[in-house]
């Protein structure tokens, strides 16, 4: 900074800058609050279907997020800008009063050019003469030198937040200039250890990155610097580099028990760098798409793909970043089996190969499973990378199918979820205790758990979480489809089925549309339903119940959902106020028996599956099933009365009570206390040695649940058949029950367990 651009600097401009971003901030809290309370309260609430059920909710939802974030943009503007300027002022008063002492010591300062001239007075001298000189020209360059650094790193930390959004705002927080410069020189500072010779890296060097990478993950401005400047080949060689065992000997000898903490704060950073939108950072992405399929060395065969895959596992990446990302995967995965016809043996871990995850589930050699973990925390970016094309009918491939039923096989076209739920031939993984690794089919169905839901995988869905669009119903009918064509899909990775339960239960409206098969047309009033429906097959739903059934955790996912879904089907059919073009055309008890027939269908076909399991080959306790629905217990707690479980706006209507509040006091709340106090007594326990009285103590839990659900619901609208209504829900049950069976036989070639007798 020049020395008369400080001394003579008027901060009037500035002064009324900072007033007029204090003003603004007002305005915006404003705003803000209208936003939050007015237009995204009234939003969530409304009778949103068809389209505007998914994309005009989702858009004001959006809308309303861009005033908050506006705010905490404006205020970290405001809060750099002032503090930039009152420590400008500070080295302004600090140069002018030494100017003042050096007058008294017979000493001039004049300007010259852009810097400044000290002399000793003609008529009389300094005290301590040349030394006088010299330490005030040193203390004036010395304010100067930090007004200078105050002013461009103010500037440096204003573009950088300008910068990291195209459109919209930022949410990063600065309450000064000084935290904003820090993130800068400390992602300078960690980058440039980043960049040493894996050999060259010292113990401390790896403990300072990891502390600071801990420190400062989700800093925006940091994570963006420190990603640009380490750049995209940086960020490959970094970590393929420390896991070389030959070239990061000593490093790897002291530190490797904590590489799984670098690992994942290296990951939280570069998740948090792709969301900016910098020049910069949009290179970086483009830079390591296409070094993907490059090796990382040019000795070496380990490739970008399974370098940056490692390192997508934890955090929320930029949706555009891993499309682009995971289309350029695919192509080279087509290119390595030969668009499906064998295993991609490039992503095959060898003996002498590297290890690149450090979590100790996998080798890392295999990029589909650190990428899938990416998409299991993008719901968007999951959905259309599934929906994607893996090969169409007219490329060269070996998948066929009999489409029309004329006895003649043609090639079929594979979606990504096609090829990667049912023909992938995935490379052989150990763990590092020896045995088979489940972590790459588990990371496939968290991305379908996302990919379907509209929420990151184990996760439940929270009022904000947008009815589902017809991509997502698409992926719903393809995978509801394919485990029932052949349950091994799911059965044969059991640990897949705690997602596969909970997507299930998040489509329990359209599963009960699917099982009612009603051809007057009333199932739409019956089971309403925001947003795109998933087009099932009942025979689909059969098998998938059954199939997720055999699983503890996927069983009360589904069963737990189902409950809560009959309750407040029952409170939002028995309420007088409903609107009566939303009525289900048929009496009370009609209405009774209908809900309660569907949900007695769902939990008996739960019920065949979970006799599989415990009479079946599975051999598991019946004790696991009443455990995992204990513990559905604590992700229902204070939960949205009707959406936890199966997705906000199934109840497409601002009457029904339950969706007021959270789940207690609610009829549905009561139900699943119930529920849940049963499970803790574990009352299946004493039938579980008997095909008879498992199903039988089922259809007992399912009639208390139906008639509890009716009763409450009665009650709580002060209808006048509250003594009858009990006896509709046990009929309702009874047909259910009778349902399931029956269709449960209909696929009698995956059950090895005799379907009891109706």
């Amino acid at each position: 900074m020049d020395f008369d651009a400080l001394h003579s600097a008027n901060f009037k401009l500035l002064d009324d800058t900072v007033s007029d971003w204090t003003s603004m901030l007002t305005k915006l809290e404003t705003l803000k609050k209208d936003a939050e309370d007015g237009l995204h309260g009234q939003a969530n609430k409304a009778n949103w279907t068809g389209y505007n059920a998914t994309v005009s909710r989702e858009f004001i939802g959006k809308t309303a997020g861009e005033f908050g974030d506006a705010v905490t943009q404006a205020t970290s503007i405001r809060n750099i800008m002032r503090d930039t300027r009152d420590e400008l002022k500070t080295q302004q008063r600090l140069l002018k009063e030494a100017i003042e002492r050096g007058r008294g010591k017979n000493m001039t300062v004049t300007a010259n050019g852009g810097g400044f001239t000290v002399r000793e007075n003609p008529d009389k001298k300094a005290p301590g003469g040349q030394a006088d000189l010299d330490a005030l020209r040193d203390e004036l360059q010395g304010i100067l030198n930090k007004a200078t650094e105050i002013d461009s790193t103010g500037s440096t930390s204003l573009k950088a937040l300008v910068d990291l959004t195209d459109h919209g705002f930022s949410d990063a927080k600065y309450k000064d200039r000084d935290e904003a410069a820090n993130a800068v020189k400390e992602a300078e500072r960690l980058a440039a250890l980043a960049k040493k010779k894996p050999e060259d890296m010292t113990p401390a060097d790896f403990d300072a990155l990891k502390s600071g990478l801990e420190k400062y993950s989700g800093d925006e401005i940091f994570a963006e610097h420190f990603a640009t400047t380490l750049g995209a080949k940086g960020t490959l060689d970094f970590w393929a580099g420390i896991n070389d065992p030959h070239a990061a000997y000593k490093l790897g000898r002291e530190r490797v028990d904590q590489y799984d903490d670098l690992q994942k704060q290296l990951s939280l950073t570069l998740a948090t760098a792709s969301q900016a939108d910098s020049p910069e950072m949009s290179r970086w992405k483009y830079d390591m798409v296409n070094l993907g399929d490059q090796p990382v060395s040019k000795n070496g065969t380990t490739m970008g793909f399974q370098v940056m895959s490692n390192l997508m596992r934890w955090g929320d990446y930029d949706d555009r970043f891993l499309n682009d990302y995971g289309n350029k995967l695919i192509e080279t995965e087509k290119q390595m089996t030969d668009n499906g016809r064998h295993m991609p043996m490039g992503w095959q871990h060898m003996g002498m190969d590297p290890l690149l995850n450090r979590t100790g589930t996998d080798s890392g050699s295999d990029p589909m499973t650190g990428f899938l973990k990416a998409l299991a925390n993008s719901p968007d970016a999951a959905t259309e990378f599934f929906n994607g094309d893996f090969v169409t009918k007219d490329e060269d491939h070996e998948f066929e199918e009999d489409a029309d039923g004329n006895g003649k096989n043609e090639k079929r076209e594979l979606s990504n979820f096609d090829y990667l739920f049912e023909e992938r031939d995935w490379p052989q993984e150990r763990d590092n205790k020896g045995e088979d690794s489940i972590e790459g089919r588990n990371n496939l169905a968290m991305a379908l758990e996302a990919a379907t839901t509209g929420h990151p995988a184990g996760e439940l869905p929270t009022e904000d979480t947008p009815p589902h669009n017809p991509e997502q119903a698409r992926l719903m009918s393809d995978l509801v489809a394919s485990i029932s064509e052949d349950p091994k899909r799911l059965t044969d990775h059991a640990h897949m089925s705690d997602s596969v339960g909970q997507i299930t239960s998040e489509y329990l409206p359209d599963i009960n549309r699917a099982l009612a098969d009603d051809p007057h047309g009333n199932t739409d009033k019956l089971f309403p339903l925001a947003g795109t429906q998933a087009q099932l097959e009942h025979k689909d739903v059969t098998a998938l119940l059954v199939t997720v059934g055999q699983s503890p955790d996927g069983h009360a996912a589904v069963e737990v959902g189902q409950k809560a879904y009959m309750a407040s089907l029952m409170d939002y059919h028995l309420n007088p106020d409903l609107p009566a073009d939303q009525r289900y055309p048929h009496s009370p008890e009609e209405t009774i028996q209908a809900i309660s027939r569907r949900s007695g269908e769902v939990s008996g076909s739960l019920a065949i599956g979970m006799q599989e399991a415990v009479l079946g080959p599975a051999s598991k306790e019946a004790k696991e099933f009443s455990d995992s629905i204990a513990q559905q217990k604590n992700a229902w707690s204070g939960a949205i009365g009707t959406g936890i479980g199966v997705g906000v706006s199934f109840i497409a209507t601002p009457v029904g009570g339950a969706i007021a509040g959270g789940v207690a006091g609610t009829v549905s709340g009561m139900v699943l206390e119930h529920i849940f106090q049963q499970s803790e007594t574990d009352v299946l326990t004493e039938a579980s040695k008997d095909a008879g009285e498992l199903w039988e103590k089922n259809r007992d839990l399912s009639a208390e649940h139906s008639q509890m659900a009716a009763i409450n619901a009665a009650k709580a609208h002060g209808l006048p058949y509250q003594d009858q209504v009990a006896d509709w829900a046990l009929e309702g049950r009874d047909d259910g029950f009778n349902d399931a069976a029956t269709n449960a036989q209909r696929m009698a070639d995956h059950l090895t367990t005799e379907v009891p007798a109706a």
